[in-house]
């Protein structure tokens, strides 16, 4: 098997797994599509990687017709979408009682509608094709809960449920899917947690000494697309959770 000329749409492609994984697919000849609200970011991995074949888009995968586009404009460039890795999303913490409903609401919109927005957009094109791949980020919070994480935890078994269903209803189109469940990544992500507190404590144990056994770079995530991606056409790899070594959770 090979990666190169596989047609690769990354959604949430500005920073961390998703940037990783848009390099490395590009360095080993596949021709990526990366979408994401910053575009600045998306030009800049584009200039990086000057002899790779990337179209950047800007788009929310909250938005239906956003993310509509980059598949139609992938299409148009491309012929066909080969993989969609849905990999946008953010997790703010908080216990329930603190009652965040702003946060609730924009986990379940980026998180579980972004996932399915991508879904929505990409399947058609892969049934015609009758073949194709759709990867979704999730977490090991998909399969834990822990003290607030609820919401957060919420939203990846939801994407669970939501790709076993996919592998069911498509399984028979041959449209492999995957579920990345990654445990502690240093990204970006710990950005999007609004609570001082717990985001400045998660920050600073990634840098204390020993570090490195408690949490995974992006481009170890990014193997891990480019291994499941890189399967025979009979083989779906449909869950991979990946901890860092020294991780209980």
């Amino acid at each position: 098997m090979s990666l190169k000329d596989k047609i690769v749409v990354i959604m949430g492609a500005s920073s961390g797994i998703g940037a990783a994984t848009a390099s490395l697919l590009a360095s080993q000849g596949a021709k990526v599509s990366i979408a994401a609200r910053r575009l600045d970011r998306l030009e800049e991995i584009k200039e990086i990687n000057p002899d790779a074949e990337i179209k950047a888009f800007a788009a929310d995968v909250t938005n239906a017709g956003e993310v509509q586009k980059v598949i139609d404009q992938t299409v148009s460039a491309f012929g066909r979408v080969d993989v969609l890795f849905n990999n946008a999303g953010i997790m703010p913490v908080n216990n329930l009682d603190q009652i965040a409903r702003d946060e609730w609401q924009n986990m379940l919109d980026i998180n579980v509608k972004g996932v399915l927005n991508g879904i929505a957009a990409a399947l058609p094109v892969m049934k015609n094709q009758k073949s194709g791949h759709i990867i979704t980020t999730s977490s090991v919070l998909g399969y834990e809960v822990l003290p607030g994480y609820a919401a957060y935890s919420g939203t990846k078994y939801a994407v669970r449920a939501i790709m076993e269903g996919l592998r069911q209803e498509e399984h028979k189109n041959n449209i492999k899917t995957t579920i990345i469940a990654p445990g502690s990544v240093k990204t970006e992500l710990f950005d999007s947690i609004n609570n001082d507190e717990i985001r400045n404590n998660l920050k600073e144990s990634m840098k204390q000494p020993g570090s490195e056994m408690m949490a995974l770079q992006p481009d170890e995530i990014a193997q891990a697309v480019a291994f499941v991606i890189d399967t025979p056409a009979n083989m779906a790899v449909n869950e991979m959770v990946i901890r860092p070594t020294g991780q209980e959770v």
